[in-house]
């Protein structure tokens, strides 16, 4: 195959023997199994603080920004902070925990 122009080649990038496509694609397939694993780790922790299990709470947010926002909803109400304190925290977070409290209510009710 004759190349164009510098630069040109068809197929797979290379560089120093080194298909840069599969390394990538290796990479994301890493880091997307760490994501998974560590979604997975979070939620355990997360049932064994509430009702729910792992499943349900997957059910519930499957979006792992969710789920982080789950468990910062969690240590405002397990904290040992009085009441009124935890209402503050409630209401500076309202924005960020509006979807989960809606979800977490819905359920419930």
């Amino acid at each position: 195959m004759v190349r164009k122009k510098k630069g040109d080649w068809p197929g797979p990038r290379k560089h120093g023997g080194i298909n840069w496509d599969n390394f990538e694609n290796d990479i994301n397939g890493i880091i997307e199994s760490a994501a998974s694993q560590t979604d997975k780790k979070l939620t355990s922790k997360l049932s064994s603080l509430t009702k729910l299990t792992d499943k349900e709470i997957l059910n519930l947010f499957p979006d792992p920004s969710d789920i982080k926002k789950l468990s910062e909803l969690i240590r405002i109400v397990k904290s040992s902070d009085d009441i009124n304190t935890k209402i503050n925290q409630l209401v500076d977070g309202i924005e960020k925990f509006g979807r989960i409290i809606i979800v977490l209510l819905s359920r419930s009710i």
